[in-house]
């Protein structure tokens, strides 16, 4: 590996985050498995040229779909359009087809969700321990940020003084992270899609590190959603080839991932923060994932069979969780 083109998106930003922590090019290299000359290349911006690929993009992220479902579940009765706006609100642009595709589980996915609950009804406290929750989540800059509030007169509204530009698209960032009974481990930041290769080297350089902080040479079982990089055959070879057990998980099941508690309690702190660039963000979210104390993840982790006694009671459908 001598070109710069031939690292992956994981492998770059490793680079970039282990130079600002002082490394020589010689110790990032050995870190990520590359050459010198790639790494130096990388931090000189000297990249060679690759065509890309053309694919489909998904046009809403899963974080956005949990943030569409939390809204279906605050009013039931709520029309396409109010769901859209409200959507559109949270910073997922998107159109009534995309909304009405989303809003619920399918019959399918229900009768799975039901079936997963039933299947680990049993579990204790203690097995849930053993459990290394994961997951991947999007911090906008304007995230919290409801705006002032304007005092105006009948007729008044349309008005240049009473109104306030606002940012459309935000700036944000895609953050990987796990968490356990013990503790949360190291964040990683996104940058681009991620594919089955990256997602391996997350695996590599942020998985394994959090499994040796919060387990130690004890055993653990691993937990990720259903998405493609995760469910691809590389990937399951991968954990294969490392020993690890993955935990069969339903689709769409953000009520049973307790680390999503752990994401909403950062978004709350950041509201205090009000970073106002990505580098400030960035540490905004790094500062607020360290405050997690153990006893936090531990009540979290304790709630699982409660969780799942809440997916058997709903029938498969979503749960308050």
């Amino acid at each position: 590996m001598g070109k710069t083109a031939d690292l992956t998106a994981v492998q770059k930003a490793i680079i970039d985050n282990l130079k600002q922590e002082g490394k020589t090019q010689k110790e990032i290299s050995e870190r990520i498995g590359c050459s010198q000359s790639a790494v130096s290349r990388h931090l000189s911006g000297k990249s060679v040229g690759r065509k890309k690929s053309v694919a489909k993009k998904r046009c809403t992220t899963r974080r956005g779909d949990r943030t569409l479902r939390k809204i279906v579940e605050k009013d039931r009765f709520q029309t396409l359009g109010d769901l859209r706006k409200q959507w559109t609100e949270s910073g997922v642009e998107t159109s009534r087809a995309t909304v009405h595709r989303r809003v619920l589980l399918n019959q399918k996915q229900r009768q799975k969700h039901l079936t997963w609950g039933t299947e680990k009804q049993h579990w204790t406290v203690a097995q849930w321990s053993k459990v290394l929750f994961s997951d991947e989540s999007k911090f906008c800059m304007s995230f919290g940020n409801q705006g002032a509030r304007v005092w105006r007169k009948t007729g008044e509204k349309e008005m240049p003084k009473c109104l306030k530009s606002s940012v459309k698209y935000p700036q944000s960032v895609m953050v990987w992270g796990a968490m356990s009974a013990a503790g949360v481990g190291p964040l990683f930041f996104i940058k681009g899609r991620v594919n089955a290769a990256s997602y391996q080297e997350i695996l590599e350089h942020f998985m394994l590190p959090s499994a040796e902080k919060l387990y130690g040479n004890e055993d653990f079982v691993f937990q990720h959603d259903m998405a493609p990089a995760h469910s691809a055959k590389t990937t399951g070879k991968w954990f294969t080839d490392h020993g690890i057990t993955v935990l069969n998980w339903p689709a769409n099941s953000p009520d049973l991932n307790p680390i999503e508690n752990l994401w909403d309690i950062v978004k709350r702190k950041l509201r205090d923060a009000r970073p106002n660039t990505l580098d400030e963000l960035k540490a905004a979210i790094e500062a607020s994932w360290a405050s997690i104390t153990p006893q936090q993840c531990h009540r979290l982790i304790a709630s699982m069979p409660r969780r799942i006694e809440a997916v058997i009671s709903a029938k498969g459908f979503p749960t308050k969780y």
